[in-house]
């Protein structure tokens, strides 16, 4: 008996040392959607991710108000848009001596250039403060961006970086990150029939 109880405690200390299995999870495969957890910024970061979505949308948004009713902040009211001034003259002309002045000169004041500036505008500022479409007005936001900053070279207080540069970043964070479903819509949007047929919309 004693024989046998020996047998037993040498079973369990090896079952005890014995390593325990890992499961490991099946690769994915292509086109596999990837879990909402993993591409949405979790804790506190998800709201600090949203006030950014926020305050930059605004920046958008604000920046079509006052080009197009001239509050008075960049825009007077005798250069209104609704008043017949172009949204685009004023800034397109001040880059005259710059890289690319003749390109920019030559598309200021073009009816189909603010038309297409101030859409740009109120879309993408409208997007990012519901947290919808995410997407499309980062992507959008992005080249708008990247078309300002490349009107303004060469920069005059840095050799290449600036807030317009900076703020392209961001909006790809948003986009990374989920931000539009904290504090905003992003949800009940990408719940709707059509950006479930067309996810680009999300």
């Amino acid at each position: 008996m004693a024989t046998t109880q020996g047998r037993n405690q040498r079973n369990d200390r090896l079952h005890d040392a014995a390593p325990t299995a890992v499961t490991v999870p099946a690769p994915r495969t292509h086109g596999e959607t990837i879990p909402a957890a993993t591409t949405t910024a979790a804790g506190p970061a998800r709201y600090a991710w949203a006030a950014a979505r926020i305050a930059i949308g605004w920046v958008f948004l604000w920046a079509f108000l006052d080009k197009l009713f001239g509050w008075g902040f960049a825009t007077p009211t005798a250069k209104a848009w609704i008043n017949g001034g172009s949204p685009t003259t004023g800034f397109l002309k001040g880059t005259a001596d710059h890289t690319f002045g003749g390109l920019f000169n030559t598309l200021a004041g073009q009816p189909w250039v603010d038309w297409l500036f101030m859409t740009g505008l109120v879309g993408i500022g409208t997007a990012l403060i519901l947290g919808v479409g995410m997407r499309i007005a980062a992507t959008t936001g992005g080249l708008l961006l990247l078309m300002m900053w490349a009107a303004e070279l060469p920069l005059t207080t840095n050799p290449f970086m600036d807030e317009h540069i900076v703020y392209a970043i961001v909006l790809a964070g948003l986009t990374l990150t989920g931000a539009g479903t904290t504090l905003g819509l992003g949800t009940q949007w990408a719940a709707t029939p059509l950006v479930r047929r067309f996810p680009i919309l999300k």
